[in-house]
């Protein structure tokens, strides 16, 4: 399949309340301690107020007003927000969750302080209407994401214009080479349903970051994508205990070894797969590699610094030809520079990106 096959998603408005058959995207949010958050995040998803899209909210184990307010979206939303109440189990636990309830065709995570645009979500609905009709349904859409970081006037947007043609249904061989810290994070992806539960998608609990599984992990059961050039999703970056904070991820880069070693278990082999798919997981398990090994490095600790030697160990004892891949990618050139100098050259390039583009 490629791109001039189909070109008939365009994304365009339907009248407020179209749409009532059967569920076509199920929003999940996972949700601890997110009372000041939630109400924001959930108007925006029910802005469209369209029969045929659910919130299934999952509140893991809060101990704040979040169980409360998810109660009374439920109430005065009957059939369209669902609540699970669950015991504790992170990010990873309440995803899993809200896959096993999804009734949607389509499924969306977004994080309990990030909202979704109300205008770019009436845009996405009829493109996804339309797949209930199709003989081969998109297995996965990418849209834009804007980080909103706190205090920050001007906002950062990502989108993927250079890699990929909007508007048409595309294979991997269609797409072109990704930017050097592009990448399609869970914001930026709407998955098919059946993709993930084809693919067995099941995120570690009590472990943070896992957004980097949840989107690398089902790639290899994607067979058709699609770009629409909207900006979806708002990530709200910047509050004081957020887990993208730097210091909060420099205490736990023993998640982020967790990660990055599920995602190299997760990473096919070249030739095993599509040209096109081998090149953006190696890119992404570059960048994933690079993060983690950064916040290896911030902590100036020895300890961490042999750990970062391991990271890359353990990825050649998994496989010589995805170590070789990942490791002659630029930016993992940059990030194995030796000694003292190179970690300094490292940490100065972090300040300069994070002051850039406000990722944390």
């Amino acid at each position: 399949m490629t791109q001039s096959e189909h070109t008939a998603l365009t994304p365009t408005v339907e009248p407020s309340g179209g749409g009532n058959g059967p569920t076509v995207l199920s929003f999940i949010v996972p949700a601890y301690n997110m009372a000041g958050y939630l109400n924001r995040c959930v108007a925006s998803l029910l802005s469209s107020r369209s029969e045929d899209v659910e919130v299934v909210l999952v509140d893991d184990g809060s101990q704040d007003a979040t169980p409360a307010l998810a109660d009374r979206w439920a109430r005065e939303h009957a059939g369209r927000v669902r609540v699970i109440h669950q015991t504790n189990k992170g990010h990873g636990g309440a995803v899993n969750a809200g896959l096993d309830a999804a009734r949607g065709m389509y499924v969306k995570v977004v994080d309990a302080d990030d909202w979704v645009d109300p205008d770019a979500l009436a845009r996405l609905l009829p493109v996804l209407r339309r797949q209930t009709h199709a003989p081969s349904p998109v297995d996965m859409f990418v849209t834009n994401y804007v980080y909103e970081k706190e205090g920050r006037s001007h906002k950062h947007v990502v989108n993927f214009r250079s890699v990929m043609a909007a508007g048409h249904i595309l294979s991997w061989s269609d797409l072109k080479r990704f930017g050097i810290a592009q990448y399609m994070i869970m914001h930026a992806l709407v998955f098919r349903t059946d993709v993930l539960r084809r693919a067995a998608t099941r995120l570690p609990e009590h472990t943070f970051y896992v957004d980097f599984i949840y989107s690398y992990q089902p790639l290899p059961f994607v067979r058709s994508l699609a770009y629409l050039d909207i900006d979806l999703y708002r990530y709200y970056t910047g509050r004081d205990g957020q887990s993208v904070q730097t210091s909060v991820m420099i205490s736990r880069v023993d998640q982020l070894l967790t990660v990055n070693r599920l995602m190299v278990e997760a990473t096919p082999e070249r030739g095993s797969v599509p040209d096109g798919l081998y090149r953006y997981m190696i890119h992404y398990l570059s960048i994933n590699c690079v993060v983690t090994s950064v916040f290896l490095i911030l902590s100036k600790r020895p300890e961490n610094y042999r750990a970062k030697q391991s990271l890359w160990k353990r990825m050649n004892d998994y496989s010589p030809t995805v170590s070789h891949d990942v490791r002659h990618t630029f930016l993992c050139r940059l990030i194995n520079m030796p000694g003292k100098p190179g970690r300094l050259a490292i940490r100065l390039g972090y300040r300069i990106a994070e002051a850039a583009v406000g990722f944390n």
